[in-house]
């Protein structure tokens, strides 16, 4: 259905019957035509000639109106999932990553081969590496850009979290968002538990259209407490919300997982490991990533882009769209016959 800005406007339309009385201005000095046949191409020439400048007066007063297509929502379906991206922006995500560690029993590669050069260069000081929430806006910035019909939600927290993105399809947005994560520096603590409550809160009171993801990135984890841990898992099993937690590990930080060599009790002490057991215990969809170098953490965001490929609903507003250049462009083309005419009009016989 079609709107305009300025419908008293069309109040002018009848103006543009003018043309309709409209009589030779110069007549053609001739003999008695009432002697010749009837030319009756001239007569239909006569007639469109004169719906032309109809219909050129007609469109100019309609573009005058500012006709234009009200925006509207159409439901659309896609492969793909709501997914909501919480970001840590503490001070440790400007840190490099740990490095590659080796795995148990295995050799120190020797010579210079790539194997070694790679080793020796894990080893290097996490401040000569790429930070690791650089890293990450950059492989996050890709997965936006190659899922077109997911829907992107975004929270950064540090202390506290603070929603930067609600739900859109729009990938420049979504890039702007995770772009803007880098502005600024947080603090050194790190509050998972109300960066999940405030992430979960995306799915409040939306119907429930495919795969739903909170996608963690964070470098270390937290001790919740029970009240936190009571509402967060109600919010996930009330959503039906997945979590995957990308865990970029720092130098001298913990895995996921106790190891042997560990001290007695570390894995009931280490928020890494509390953190860990936590999801696991929540009894949705969880899936854990521990990434210790850049490598690593793209192929864990491969992972999520294979796996997450399922149909999913959505609404999508379509932007209002101005008409009025198009009432334009044909009152032109209008004109230009009539232009076309009058070059080719005889002033006198020959």
């Amino acid at each position: 259905m079609i709107h305009f800005d300025h419908p008293w406007l069309l109040c002018l339309l009848p103006l543009a019957l003018l043309p309709l009385w409209s009589r030779a201005e110069h007549p053609v000095v001739n003999a008695w035509v009432s002697l010749m046949p009837r030319d009756r191409a001239s007569d239909a020439l006569q007639q469109v000639l004169k719906g032309a400048a109809v219909l050129a007066l007609a469109l100019l007063v309609l573009a005058m109106a500012g006709p234009y297509r009200p925006e509207y929502t159409v439901e659309r379906v896609g492969q793909g999932a709501e997914i909501v991206v919480v970001l840590d922006r503490s001070r440790s995500m400007d840190q490099g990553f740990a490095g590659a560690r080796l795995a148990a029993g295995t050799a120190k590669p020797r010579g210079t081969g790539p194997e070694a050069l790679d080793y020796y260069m894990s080893l290097s000081p996490g401040r000569v590496r790429d930070a690791k929430g650089k890293v990450a806006r950059r492989l996050l910035s890709e997965f936006a850009s190659s899922r077109p019909d997911d829907r992107f939600g975004m929270v950064v927290f540090s202390t506290l979290p603070m929603r930067v993105l609600d739900f859109t399809q729009k990938n420049e947005v979504v890039l702007a968002a995770i772009a803007a994560g880098e502005i600024g520096r947080g603090l050194s603590e790190t509050n998972i538990g109300v960066a999940l409550l405030e992430a979960l809160s995306f799915f409040d009171e939306r119907p429930y259209t495919g795969s739903r993801i909170v996608m963690l990135v964070s470098d270390g984890g937290d001790r919740l407490d029970e009240a936190t841990q009571e509402r967060i898992a109600f919010a996930a099993r009330k959503h039906r919300a997945a979590i995957d937690w990308f865990y970029l590990r720092s130098a001298n930080s913990p895995g996921l997982n106790a190891e042997a060599g560990d001290p007695l009790g570390a894995a009931d002490t280490v928020p890494e490991h509390l953190l860990h057991r936590f999801f696991q215990s929540l009894g949705t969809p969880y899936r854990a990533y521990e990434a210790d170098n850049d490598k690593a953490l793209q192929a864990a965001i491969d992972d999520v882009n294979r796996l997450e490929n399922l149909p999913i609903t959505y609404l999508d507003v379509v932007p209002r769209r101005d008409l009025s250049p198009y009432g334009h462009a044909a009152a032109l083309l209008c004109v230009l016959l009539l232009l076309g005419a009058q070059m080719l009009e005889i002033k006198r016989w020959a």
